[in-house]
């Protein structure tokens, strides 16, 4: 009995371990980012003062056909929101993790104990603390503007948008830091393939195109802010349809990465 005890105790522990691990990584990426003032400032600052500009200068009360049904400042709520979680979980991560590749962070930590789905997981869940944070600080603006909270019964359908569309983004934010050659070009490709899927996907201006929102339908943008909006303001529930694609490109991303992400800085 005892030497059962043994023997199950360290299998045990595992479980226990590997969530501290993960625990650590988290707290290791939160100090890293709240010790660069200048970077967290503009994160957080950038989407509230989208909306706060947007709140003073639109009619808050005035449903419109141009926004879908929606007032003006519940279409961009909801849009806004959804690329604060683009910049944090696709963005950030894809720069992030092609710059600590290029200086030699990663390979480092390759090299020590610590599991790479422990520091991967870490990062991850980082990113999407930051998203959701965003996400509450533009909610609260918002409401300050007229735009209500979810209540009750929105909140399941929000928190799973949030949730596929974190883990959607954060998945092709991978994949591309995989296809990067080197840090410098990272940005660039980054924007090269965020600006035109934020613009098409009506992200900044509704799109009433029927070709060009047929498009944009199987793209991953324009999906979640569909969803978003779905959660936030038309009390319709989860949108399955828009939540599926999400997640196929969640899951492409991933087979990208898993085939090209390299933990050792690339030849040049």
């Amino acid at each position: 009995m005892s030497a059962a005890a043994t023997s199950e105790g360290p299998a045990g522990r595992t479980p226990r371990r590997g969530l501290a691990l993960v625990a650590h990584q988290i707290r290791y990426e939160q100090l890293t980012f709240w010790r660069n003032p200048q970077s967290a400032f503009f994160t957080f600052v950038f989407p509230v003062v989208v909306v706060t500009v947007f709140g003073a200068v639109m009619d808050g009360d005035s449903r419109s056909d141009y926004f879908f049904g929606l007032t003006a400042l519940q279409y961009y709520v909801g849009t806004i929101a959804a690329l604060s979680v683009l910049g944090a979980c696709y963005s950030q991560l894809a720069i992030v993790l092609s710059g600590r590749r290029q200086s030699g962070i990663l390979k480092r930590v390759r090299a020590t104990p610590l599991p790479a789905g422990a520091y991967v997981a870490g990062l991850l869940a980082h990113c999407v603390m930051v998203s959701l944070v965003d996400v509450a600080l533009i909610l609260g603006v918002g409401r300050l503007y007229g735009v209500p909270l979810p209540d009750a019964a929105q909140l399941p359908a929000l928190v799973v948008t949030l949730v596929t569309g974190a883990a959607s983004f954060c998945s092709l934010g991978v994949g591309v830091a995989a296809l990067v050659r080197n840090a410098e070009a990272a940005p660039a490709v980054v924007q090269f393939v965020l600006f035109p899927l934020v613009f098409v996907s009506g992200t900044y201006l509704p799109i009433h195109s029927e070709v060009l929102n047929g498009v944009a339908d199987v793209l991953p943008v324009r999906p979640f802010n569909e969803a978003l909006l779905a959660a936030l303001a038309r009390d319709a529930g989860p949108a399955w349809r828009e939540l599926a694609v999400l997640a196929l490109w969640g899951g492409v991303g991933a087979l990208v990465a898993a085939r090209f992400f390299r933990w050792d800085p690339r030849p040049e």
